[in-house]
């Protein structure tokens, strides 16, 4: 994997371009179906947090603590669409957005075998949808299905997504938010495990109400290059996550999030990157450091002039 990696990493875009080919060119070569074949400008790093990497005994005091140490948002869990109110108040009052919505599979109910059971998670992604866009919210972070939650297979899932994600993507347009697919490692899901896989069902439906993500944990392991899967990702990615290698805080480890940046440099994004993550040692020191590394991280992550 390291070898394959270390392949396809910056190093091995920059080789085409030594090697006479436009860093456009180069990005083609890389990446599909959603490229952008030139930079783009007006990239920025935003930082979020999911609730359960910040400590703190209420919601107020990790809000607090977030926004004394530079976080920019906070990601909500899946109860949103019952705490609207609460939530939108706290981070109102704490000065910060809202990233995104992390909701998941509702245990595969969308691509069930179970027609009934379909209507029903279409039924709830949709709620979802609405409460994000009533927080304002980038969109809401959603998993076609983890291993075991349905028998059907990758070709089969992905038609009944293509089937039912048109209806979906316009409540999520009149809702002004997004459903925002989020591609796992094969040890946890086996459909959907690369950003250009979400990019390409994104494409299909084509609908601005149903975009991409990608977690820097889960390409580790699936995908060959982070600059690559980001260009891949295209027009359609307006998530990320952040994880190190092992799941822990970025920098506590030796993974570098260097050319992932450089590929969001690339597309011009402009929307948020959100600890999903665990923290070795004391979350209150370890939490600023981590931070300061992206910054550094991504302050390092040049475009070829």
């Amino acid at each position: 994997m390291m070898q394959r990696r270390e392949f396809f990493r910056w190093t091995g875009t920059a080789a085409l371009m030594g090697a006479g080919i436009s860093g456009g060119a180069a990005a083609r070569a890389l990446a599909a179906p959603g490229e952008i074949s030139q930079p783009k400008p007006g990239a920025k790093l935003q930082l979020s947090s999911q609730l359960g990497v910040i400590p703190g005994k209420s919601l107020e005091e990790k809000l607090a603590k977030m926004k004394a140490w530079g976080f920019d948002a906070v990601e909500l869990p899946g109860d949103a669409p019952g705490k609207v109110e609460q939530y939108r108040k706290a981070a109102a009052d704490a000065g910060l957005k809202i990233s995104a919505v992390c909701w998941g599979s509702a245990g595969g109910a969308l691509v069930s075998d179970d027609a009934e059971r379909r209507k029903e998670g279409i039924r709830m992604l949709k709620e979802a949808l609405s409460a994000a866009g009533e927080l304002q919210s980038t969109g809401v972070i959603y998993v076609p299905a983890f291993n075991g939650q349905t028998p059907l297979t990758n070709q089969e899932i992905r038609k009944v997504l293509l089937d039912i994600m048109p209806e979906i993507g316009e409540h999520a347009v009149n809702a002004k938010s997004r459903v925002l697919f989020e591609p796992l490692n094969r040890g946890e899901a086996y459909f959907l495990r690369q950003v250009a896989d979400a990019a390409a069902i994104c494409r299909d439906v084509n609908s601005p109400g149903v975009c991409v993500m990608g977690d820097f944990y889960h390409m580790y392991i699936e995908e060959p290059s982070d600059f690559a899967a980001f260009v891949a990702g295209g027009p359609w990615l307006h998530h990320v996550h952040l994880a190190s290698r092992r799941r822990v805080l970025p920098g506590q480890d030796e993974r570098s999030f260097i050319d992932g940046f450089r590929g969001l440099k690339w597309v011009g994004y402009q929307d948020y990157c959100s600890f999903e993550c665990g923290c070795d040692g004391d979350r209150e020191v370890e939490i600023p450091k981590s931070l300061a590394f992206l910054r550094d991280q991504w302050e390092k992550a040049d475009l070829p002039g």
